[in-house]
């Protein structure tokens, strides 16, 4: 990885080089997105493909994932948002984020990247989530939260947080902690992968590494009102778990469409 001073030190990777795409041709994020230093060149690098970052050294190896559907654009502002807010904070731990995890998919606000359901395909070898699941083992990465979000009348179809108590129960303690934060609704299964194969989080918890996955209202395609500051509070609320953050106030969020 490549270090920045620029930017207090931000180091920056890639999963892939042929997943690149020009975030600014989707209008509807596109909006969403102030265009500081930082965040023009996230945008820039998002062009040449997948970029991840790395802020701080030290504690847990934690990574924050956006973006794993296209067309789910508030979590991918949000992304963009907390990496204002990080580099300007001596961390503890080794934060790593992947705000755009498929730049491509998300300039064509398209669900899925080249044809593919990134979240039902994280088993499946070099596919794109598979060479993030490669990058989870390569960084030693001690924890995940992968950032969605969920329309009305879809699954789940309201804010809440995946988990699963078997074989990484701390998936759970995760869970709950975020939903006591932030209201989202927990959702616990038994076992990882037993109804979502291929799943970020699934695959995670499965391989040892204790994952959740946040999901915030909001129509597809588009950014519904108050979604990024909610999934920004998930993220906060998340990082809070391991000491970033520590105090995150529990809002009520309006969602008019």
């Amino acid at each position: 990885m490549k270090a920045f001073d620029d930017f207090n030190g931000l180091e920056i990777g890639f999963i892939s080089k042929n997943s690149g795409g020009y975030i600014s041709k989707n209008k509807y994020i596109f909006e969403e997105i102030e265009l500081t230093p930082l965040n023009q060149f996230i945008l820039e690098q998002s062009v040449f493909g997948t970029p991840i970052f790395k802020l701080g050294s030290g504690g847990a190896n934690i990574l924050l994932i956006s973006g794993i559907h296209g067309n789910e654009l508030p979590s991918q502002a949000a992304s963009l948002k907390l990496l204002e807010e990080l580099i300007n904070i001596d961390l503890d731990n080794t934060v790593y984020m992947i705000p755009f995890a498929a730049p491509k998919a998300t300039m064509n606000n398209e669900r899925t990247f080249n044809s593919r359901d990134l979240n039902r395909s994280a088993h499946i070898k070099n596919s794109l989530s598979n060479l993030i699941m490669q990058a989870i083992e390569e960084l030693k990465i001690n924890f995940v939260g992968d950032f969605h979000s969920t329309a009305k009348n879809s699954n789940p179809g309201f804010e809440s947080i995946f988990s699963s108590r078997n074989p990484s129960p701390e998936s759970c303690l995760i869970a709950n902690y975020i939903s006591a934060q932030t209201g989202s609704k927990v959702i616990s299964f038994e076992f990882a992968g037993k109804i979502y194969k291929g799943a970020v989080e699934d695959v995670c918890n499965l391989n040892g590494v204790p994952a959740i996955t946040c999901e915030v209202l909001s129509p597809f395609a588009l950014v519904g009102k108050g979604s990024v500051e909610k999934s920004l509070m998930q993220m906060k609320s998340f990082l809070s778990y391991f000491g970033i953050f520590k105090k995150i106030r529990k809002k009520l969020i309006i969602f008019s469409f």
